[in-house]
């Protein structure tokens, strides 16, 4: 072989794993549509705040009414409205809602999955289990269950779910506080979306519903794009335009 031939060959083979590596690199696909998912104790108005600044942007943006009756029926409602959107879409969940895109988010219109301080479970796990490696939110004391449903009490969503948003608003969202199945918290996933979709996540520094901690072990078990919020659990109330802006870089759009 010819010094010049043997230098070639070389050259190709450093070349290879570069160009591998690459190729293998998610890239973010422009998106239409961005679809919103609640989580517990919530509504879809939970997202108002940043539904106008993803709309003033150019997308279309629904917010799912998320039963909260099973997990079953809170991945149809899902279902349902993700096979009313015309081309690429973004999932968003916020807390428990991460299970639910978790699970929906292997549909082929699904570009990017964003998880707003959410559950991101894998596959079958036992996302309880998980969670008690990591201590509890205060918030969770004040879980009051009645026929099989759950609330918050009054102080508890103030002072632990909505810490943070404006006391006049943590009155409106505890007042639309969705009934939420305690069955739910124990559903398992089949599919865990993030393990082939690219996905970001906002960290809640100051979260009493999910521990930031955790919060920080699901995202980089993810290898989520992540940014951290001085914010409690609804960031999405608080901190709209971080929230937003992450929406839309996940969605291939300028941050507004």
């Amino acid at each position: 072989m010819t010094f010049w031939r043997s230098l070639f060959v070389a050259a190709s083979l450093l070349a290879a794993p570069i160009s591998l590596a690459h190729a293998q690199t998610p890239q973010t696909v422009k998106a239409n549509n961005v679809v919103l998912v609640h989580g517990a104790w919530a509504d879809g108005s939970s997202w108002s705040e940043v539904i106008p600044m993803l709309q003033a942007a150019g997308l279309h943006v629904t917010a799912v009414q998320n039963p909260l009756s099973s997990l079953a029926d809170s991945v149809e409602a899902t279902r349902r409205v993700l096979a009313e959107q015309d081309g690429p879409t973004v999932l968003v969940a916020h807390s428990w809602g991460g299970t639910v895109i978790s699970q929906v988010g292997t549909d082929p219109k699904v570009t990017g999955l964003v998880y707003i301080a959410a559950r991101a479970p894998d596959a079958a796990e036992d996302f309880v289990a998980l969670s008690k490696q990591f201590p509890t939110g205060p918030a969770r004391a004040g879980i009051v269950e009645r026929d099989g449903f759950t609330k918050l009490s009054e102080d508890a969503f103030l002072n632990y779910f909505a810490n943070g948003v404006k006391p006049e608003q943590a009155k409106e969202l505890y007042a639309v506080q969705w009934p939420t199945a305690a069955s739910i918290f124990a559903g398992r996933t089949t599919e865990a979306a993030w393990h082939t979709k690219p996905s970001w996540y906002a960290v809640s520094k100051n979260d009493g519903t999910i521990n930031p901690d955790f919060e920080r072990f699901l995202a980089k078990r993810m290898n989520a794009t992540t940014i951290e919020l001085d914010a409690g659990h609804l960031s999405l109330v608080s901190h709209p335009k971080e929230v937003a802006n992450l929406i839309l870089e996940a969605a291939g759009y300028p941050r507004s």
